[in-house]
């Protein structure tokens, strides 16, 4: 049997998605996965399942929610589940929300716009997005109905990492020797479909009224910034991947915040 037949037998294909779905833990988040051939078919096939690394992420950090809650004060519980996910994530997206916006903030031209991001150094904007930001997000899981609080952190880490895949599937990559560059064009109408399919569980516990009003708020974010970053800087880069995915977050908190404020 030649390798090109193997590669299509079933076991082929399931070791292949192992790996793919073991690549998206060990790229977007600090979890330990077991040893296993890393290659760049696998990083491809991987953004698929960035909604399901959300839905594990949001799943943990409620798990330390309810647990923290049994101890202290909500506000004080939703510091500790939005300290755990950050833990979990090494702070990734929220590093990519501050070179964005010190980016996008302090540079005139694509270029300066470009050098600015690749800067490892945070500035005035970067500061101020990522303060905003975890500000939003604190008072966010301070305000909503406690028993909310778990379905909150599912949807708001699946939806904000599915962002990903409609961006990467219809946006050029403008950052030359980036690491999210293989990403792009990575993402076909099935592999697309098979991320949403993950992203949509958690909303099947809301009211069909609030799960497609949420839906088209998240579609809207992401058209409006596929516009705006193209005329920005041409396409997208993976700090601005990881901006869209904190505007999300902050986003479907903000939902949550308006139909099940405390």
């Amino acid at each position: 049997m030649n390798s090109t037949s193997e590669d299509c037998t079933p076991a082929s294909r399931k070791i292949k998605e192992l790996r793919a779905i073991a690549t998206a833990f060990s790229f977007l988040t600090r979890i330990p996965m077991p040893a296993f051939a890393w290659s760049e078919q696998s990083f491809r096939q991987s953004t698929a399942y960035f909604p399901l690394v959300g839905l594990v992420i949001g799943a943990l950090a409620a798990i330390v929610f309810c647990a923290s809650l049994a101890l202290w004060p909500q506000p004080i519980a939703a510091v500790i589940a939005l300290g755990t996910a950050i833990a979990l994530t090494g702070a990734f997206h929220e590093d990519g929300l501050a070179d964005s916006a010190d980016g996008l903030g302090g540079g005139w031209t694509v270029e300066d716009k470009l050098r600015i991001m690749k800067d490892s150094r945070i500035g005035t904007y970067g500061s101020a997005a990522l303060f905003l930001a975890l500000a939003l997000k604190l008072a966010g899981l301070a305000t909503i109905e406690a028993a909310m609080i778990p379905l909150a952190l599912l949807t708001a880490h699946a939806l904000g990492r599915w962002t990903t895949l409609p961006l990467v599937q219809f946006s050029l990559y403008v950052s030359e020797g980036a690491s999210g560059k293989p990403l792009v064009e990575s993402v076909s109408t099935r592999r697309a479909l098979l991320g949403s399919a993950f992203t949509v569980l958690p909303l099947l516990w809301l009211p069909g009224s609030q799960a497609l009003g949420l839906i088209g708020l998240v579609l809207a974010i992401v058209f409006l910034s596929h516009v705006w970053l193209k005329r920005s800087i041409g396409g997208v880069t993976g700090d601005t991947l990881g901006g869209v995915n904190q505007l999300t977050e902050c986003a479907v908190y903000l939902f949550f915040c308006a139909h099940y404020a405390a």
